[in-house]
């Protein structure tokens, strides 16, 4: 049988040592992902990881950060507006984007300055 893709696990994103008290605040507080638990093993790496609709997402600890600033992941969002709007009001910065034509989406950076995209099909 020949191999098949079902899509993606989960991405990875990097953040500096002791952060995970910011992630939480962030991934879970603003961005409404909830959190869910490490496997046992994977806990002394630090990190922690969140759900995404059927995916999730991890954020790792690195040494020598430094932030993703092109590569990304997207994130699919059904309410788009509603998101940008309760972003803006917590001040985060939004980044519009309109170069794609049949979406609607836009860019912030996460507390570590990783490059996140929002984007909505119409």
């Amino acid at each position: 049988m020949k191999h098949q893709y079902h899509g993606l696990d989960h991405v990875q994103l990097a953040a500096p040592a002791q952060s995970e008290s910011q992630a939480r605040t962030f991934y879970t507080g603003i961005l409404n992902m909830p959190e869910i638990e490490k496997p046992e093993k994977l806990k002394s790496r630090g990190g922690v990881w969140f759900q995404c609709g059927n995916h999730q997402v991890h954020i790792g600890i690195q040494n020598n950060f430094t932030a993703a600033r092109k590569a990304h992941p997207a994130f699919r969002v059904e309410g788009l507006s509603e998101l940008r709007t309760l972003l803006i009001q917590r001040g985060i910065e939004v980044r519009d984007d309109k170069e794609r034509e049949g979406i609607e989406r836009f860019f912030i950076d996460d507390p570590f300055g990783n490059r996140l995209e929002f984007i909505e099909w119409m």
